[in-house]
């Protein structure tokens, strides 16, 4: 059983920075795509980066610039270093995969979310 298991939120100041990890577990081929989608409250669900495996990084336009998501494949690991936060970037964060199973279609996975604050 695949599980996307998260950690690195908390509450930060304004223009600081944090670093978001998420570890995927579990039987699986390969990563096709992994990255992180974050909802406020009130709010849908928005993607804030996605990475296609040995591709490119998708960000949304607000966090260009500022956040940069990567994934270490030895490790089956995406972070995601947000630096100058603003409070607009408070969220739950969801860590997301697609991964390719040795039997079946591939899958998407999420991860448990993790709460970014961005407060003085």
């Amino acid at each position: 059983q695949v599980q996307l298991v998260e950690s690195g939120g908390g509450l930060v100041q304004p223009g600081g920075s944090l670093r978001l990890s998420c570890a995927a577990s579990g039987s699986f081929f390969s990563i096709n795509t992994m990255g992180w989608y974050r909802q406020a409250p009130g709010r849908q669900r928005e993607l804030v980066a996605v990475t296609i495996s040995g591709g490119s990084t998708t960000y949304r336009d607000s966090v260009k610039g500022r956040f940069t998501s990567s994934i270490d494949y030895a490790k089956n690991t995406v972070y995601l270093q947000m630096n100058s936060l603003k409070p607009e970037d408070t969220a739950v964060y969801y860590c997301n995969a697609i991964l390719t199973r040795y039997s079946g279609p591939a899958l998407n996975y999420w991860g448990q979310g993790t709460q970014v604050t961005v407060s003085s």
